[in-house]
């Protein structure tokens, strides 16, 4: 396993979105947000959102290279989602870029909503 991917696993496990500063490049792209500031806020949220304890679970994992691809699935509201992280990183080991695909369609509703109410919750104030 690769080095980048324990330490996401480790990050997503303590839910703890302070982990992602060592782990994000300052260019990562989350589609379609680019920079670091706004892909931790993202990543934040989906943590409180999508990690709920006893139903968030990686199934499998493939990686080639500097990339990797990890089939998760979790539950929001009773509905069960399935999905994939695809991860990307660069020779120094910093993700560069994550996307998130998720199946089926009312889980991507589900989660639109909830992500939608947690970004609200958490977003930085602006002075």
């Amino acid at each position: 396993m690769s080095s980048v991917i324990e330490r996401w696993h480790k990050v997503v496990e303590a839910q703890d979105p302070s982990g992602l500063a060592d782990l994000l490049a300052d260019e990562v792209v989350h589609t379609p947000q680019v920079g670091k500031p706004i892909t931790t806020l993202y990543l934040s949220a989906a943590f409180k959102t999508l990690n709920e304890p006893g139903h968030f679970k990686y199934l499998r994992e493939v990686v080639d290279g500097n990339n990797a691809v990890l089939e998760f699935q979790t539950e929001i509201d009773g509905i069960t989602i399935n999905g994939i992280d695809m991860i990307q990183w660069n020779d120094e080991g910093k993700i560069v870029d994550f996307k998130v695909m998720v199946r089926p369609l009312k889980a991507v509703n589900a989660i639109h909503a909830a992500m939608g109410r947690m970004l609200e919750a958490i977003k930085p104030v602006k002075a």
